[in-house]
C-alpha cells in the first residue's frame, strides 16, 4: 500500500509460446523465468498482493513455490496468440472486485523483463502517485541505433532513406532524442484501467530506463543476451549506458 491506495501486481504468464517455446519456466541462472519478476514485485514495499495469471497447471505449480497467488484459471479465451494484455488485466480486476476486494493501482509485471529491478517498481509507482495529473506510468528507454534519422527502406535493392533524403550521416548526438516502450512495467490506476482500457493516453507518464534494462526476453538470442547481463551484474560488473 502507498499513500492510503492498494496496489496489485498481476504477471501474465500463459503456457504457450512460439518464439522461445516453455519460455516462462525456463531457467535463468537456474530459477523459472517467472520467478523473477514474482521476487521482485513480493520485495516491493508497495505491493499488497502478487498474482499469476496463467492458463497452465505447471506454471500455477511454480508461481506458488515462488510465493505468488493463483487464484483463478485464465480462461482459455484470453490464453491465445491473439489475446490482448488489457482483457488479462480486466479480467483480474473483475474477478477480485466481484468479490469485494477493490485495489487501487494495477502494476502489470511481464515475465519477459526480468532485468528490471525492485527499485523501479517503487519508484514509479512513487513517480505516479506523487504527479496529480497521471493516471498511469510506463517504461521506456532510449533508441539509439533503431533511431528513425539511422533507418533505411529497400527500393529495387537499391537503399533509400527512410526519414533522411539527403543522404547526411549523422551522428547520435545530432538526432532528436525519442524513446520507445521497453515493457518491463506498466503501472496505472484501476479506474483508469477499466474507463480507457489502455495504459497509453496523455496522462501516461514515462519511467526512463537504461538500455541493458530494456531487453525482453522473445526468442532465444534474447535469453543469451539477458542471461549474460545478470552473469556479468553477478561477478560485480558495472554496467554503464
Amino acid at each position: 500500500m502507498y499513500r492510503g491506495k492498494s496496489v496489485l501486481a498481476l504477471i501474465p504468464a500463459r503456457g504457450g509460446s512460439k518464439g522461445l517455446p516453455g519460455k516462462n519456466i525456463r531457467l535463468l541462472l537456474g530459477k523459472p523465468l517467472i520467478s523473477w519478476s514474482i521476487e521482485q514485485a513480493l520485495g516491493s514495499r508497495y505491493i499488497d498482493k502478487v498474482v499469476v495469471s496463467t492458463d497452465s497447471t505447471k506454471i500455477t505449480g511454480i508461481a506458488r513455490h515462488y510465493g505468488a497467488e493463483v487464484p483463478f484459471r485464465r480462461p482459455k479465451k484470453l490464453a491465445s496468440d491473439n489475446a490482448k494484455s488489457m482483457d488479462v488485466i480486466l479480467h483480474a480486476i473483475n474477478f477480485y472486485e466481484s468479490r469485494g476486494h477493490i485495489f487501487d493501482i494495477i502494476v502489470f509485471l511481464e515475465p519477459t523483463s526480468p532485468l528490471r529491478e525492485i527499485e523501479d517498481i517503487d519508484k514509479a509507482i512513487e513517480i505516479l502517485m506523487t504527479n496529480q495529473k497521471a493516471e498511469s506510468i510506463v517504461g521506456v528507454a532510449k533508441l539509439e541505433s533503431a533511431h528513425p534519422e539511422f533507418l533505411v527502406k529497400l527500393k529495387k535493392g537499391f537503399l533509400e532513406p527512410y526519414l533522411n533524403k539527403a543522404y547526411k550521416v549523422f551522428r547520435r548526438q545530432e538526432v532528436e532524442e525519442l524513446y520507445f516502450f521497453e515493457g518491463s512495467l506498466y503501472i496505472a490506476y484501476a479506474e483508469s484501467l477499466k474507463n480507457k482500457k489502455t495504459f497509453y493516453h496523455n496522462k501516461t507518464l514515462a519511467y526512463i530506463v537504461p538500455k541493458w534494462k530494456s531487453f525482453e526476453m522473445d526468442d532465444y538470442t534474447d535469453f543469451i543476451i539477458i542471461e549474460a547481463i545478470l552473469r556479468a551484474r553477478r561477478r560485480g560488473v558495472k554496467i554503464y549506458d
